[in-house]
């Protein structure tokens, strides 16, 4: 009778385990589709672990991903904080650092006119796309972020401090409630040392977390 017992409590947490795999799978799952909004054509894509100091091949190879299109990017079970680079018609480069691809369907590039100036913001610029660009501040280096200033790509300043009187501890999230209305922001995390990191032409939109680095 014990071992009667034994094999059915085998089996019963057999298909627990098997009920609950995809589940697990799903949300270790870092693929995603790139979408072009950009207005031109991207001629090169990269995407790499942001463990990793290279960025690896073209992943487009011989193909161009024009305006409008989408390109689906396949990694590996829990790669999930990459860091993307695109290359569009006539040489100009975008990249975007340590985005969290898990629970993301796609992750979009576009709408990034004018040129960025060294410590401010890039002129005024115009978007299209509206939704909630709500989202959680994820600090993953080795020091507090102390202040945290997010503004749509079309605003011309960086506007408030977003913390408050809080702080963000390295490991820590924070929830950031922004309007709804534009989706791309740019985004300024300031940290302990005085040190400031920018990520600019966020679809915020499309992601849940922002992390940094």
């Amino acid at each position: 009778m014990p071992l009667a017992m034994l094999r059915r409590g085998v089996l019963a947490t057999s298909l627990l385990l098997a009920g609950i795999a995809p589940s697990m799978a799903q949300n270790s799952d870092p693929s995603f589709n790139v979408v072009n909004r950009s207005g031109t054509t991207i001629q090169e894509l990269y995407v790499s672990s942001a463990e990793v100091n290279t960025w690896g091949e073209d992943l487009l190879g011989r193909n161009v991903l024009s305006n409008g299109r989408s390109f689906p990017v396949r990694l590996p079970s829990g790669q999930c904080v990459n860091d993307l680079r695109v290359v569009y018609e006539g040489g100009r480069a975008e990249e975007r650092r340590a985005v969290d691809t898990c629970p993301l369907n796609e992750v979009v590039f576009g709408n990034q006119q004018g040129g960025a100036t060294a410590g401010g913001k890039r002129g005024p610029t115009t978007s299209g796309r509206t939704g909630n660009p709500s989202f959680n501040l994820v600090n993953r280096t080795g020091k507090t972020i102390q202040v945290l200033r997010a503004s749509p790509t079309s605003d011309g300043s960086w506007g408030e401090d977003r913390l408050g009187n809080d702080v963000v501890p390295p490991g820590g999230t924070f929830a950031i409630r922004l309007p709804a209305g534009e989706c791309t922001y740019d985004i300024r995390v300031e940290y302990e040392d005085r040190a400031a990191e920018e990520r600019r032409g966020v679809d915020l939109c499309s992601v849940a977390n922002v992390t940094f680095p």
